[in-house]
């Protein structure tokens, strides 16, 4: 994500010709989206992206239990 906020912010500078970014080639302007599709590619290759869906799912779901126990009174205190 922060790859494609510079995209915009650098794609914003080349086009109204602010500072030097005006001067640069396009290709170093775009460069950012390009890198920012290779990491979208790289994630979803590596199974960076299930990963980390998979470990909030199971945060909220041990979160939901906790919740629950206290309700109960059990104590969760861990070992």
């Amino acid at each position: 994500m922060y790859l494609l906020g510079l995209g915009l912010v650098l794609l914003a500078m080349k086009y109204f010709e602010i500072g030097p970014v005006g001067a640069w080639p396009w290709h170093y302007v775009l460069a950012p989206f390009g890198l920012a599709a290779l990491w979208w590619w790289w994630a979803d290759w590596s199974g960076y992206t299930k990963r980390k869906a998979v470990e909030k799912e199971n945060a909220k779901k041990q979160a939901r239990i906790d919740k629950s126990k206290a309700k109960l009174g059990i104590r969760t205190h861990k070992r």
